[in-house]
């Protein structure tokens, strides 16, 4: 019986840690700007150029090497996401996660809802 309840903690407390990805309106994105947080724009240079928000970096998710500049990021560090209207984003937030980060927030609607 021990046996089962060790093995049912261990596998609770794993999928408790798993990253979580959440997508949040432009009120809350603005409220997680003010904490210390990693701020990406994954949208093109182009993009970008236009205007951003914040200090946001800018590694764009369409790159060749967008795997390998997100990994150099603080995966124990909350990272808010967002491009143009939400799509990149959403698949940005997934390989992050992938890659074993925390806190992901996503910006429903993108640049465009902000």
């Amino acid at each position: 019986m021990k046996q089962y309840l060790v093995f049912f903690l261990i596998l609770v407390s794993c999928t408790q840690q798993k990253p979580q990805i959440q997508q949040v309106g432009k009120k809350i994105f603005q409220e997680l700007i003010k904490q210390e947080v990693q701020l990406v724009d994954v949208r093109t240079p182009g993009e970008y150029q236009g205007g951003s928000i914040g200090n946001a970096q800018n590694i764009d998710f369409n790159s060749t090497d967008f795997k390998a500049q997100v990994s150099k990021l603080d995966r124990n560090k909350p990272v808010l996401v967002f491009c143009a209207v939400g799509g990149r984003s959403a698949r940005a937030s997934k390989v992050l996660e992938s890659l074993g980060f925390k806190e992901i927030y996503d910006l429903k609607g993108g640049y465009s809802a902000w």
